[in-house]
């Protein structure tokens, strides 16, 4: 538990090939199932501070109350995923913090000294997310995510999912627009 973000509710892995991370989780592993979105649509996507036409495709799983969160960029687009791959990295970048009242949470990070590295917002504004630059070492970037919105509501879909999986339909593609 982080006295500053409270509890980690999500893993973020930055993958070069999302499918093959998806097999990797689903036969390994044993987790899922898969939800897919293979382009996500942002409303808006800034990369330290400048627009960035970011295009990438996201999937989600949870194991017990953790969202495991799959990201493959799919352009060049400037971004903290992309600087991570360049770096040689590939697996954990981030953890995320959730938040139902998320611009207190933002201004508190702010005001602490945190700088953002790539920021945004998916389906509306009570959909943004914030990736502050605090990694260290590889896999300690802080999100933090606005689940006051329809991501809420997405994400415990997940999480309800899975704790029922038997197995079958281990990828469900749906359409973009959650993060």
């Amino acid at each position: 538990m982080s006295r500053i973000f409270g509890a980690v509710r999500q893993n973020g892995y930055v993958v070069r090939d999302i499918h093959a991370a998806m097999r990797h989780w689903i036969e390994v592993m044993g987790v899922g199932p898969w939800y897919y979105m293979d382009r996500v649509r942002t409303d808006w996507f800034r990369h330290r501070g400048r627009d960035s036409a970011v295009e990438m495709s996201i999937a989600l799983a949870n194991s017990g109350d953790l969202q495991i969160e799959l990201i493959q960029q799919r352009n060049e687009a400037p971004s903290l995923y992309k600087e991570f791959l360049d770096a040689g990295h590939e697996g954990l970048q981030h953890m995320s913090y959730w938040s139902h009242d998320y611009q207190a949470l933002y201004d508190k990070a702010l005001g602490l000294g945190y700088r953002i590295g790539h920021e945004g917002q998916i389906g509306g504004d009570k959909g943004r997310f914030a990736y502050f630059d605090t990694q260290a070492h590889p896999g300690t970037v802080i999100e933090i995510s606005d689940i006051s919105g329809t991501k809420g509501p997405f994400f415990e879909r997940v999480r309800q999912a899975a704790s029922t999986w038997d197995g079958t339909r281990p990828i469900r593609e749906v359409g973009g627009g959650r993060s």
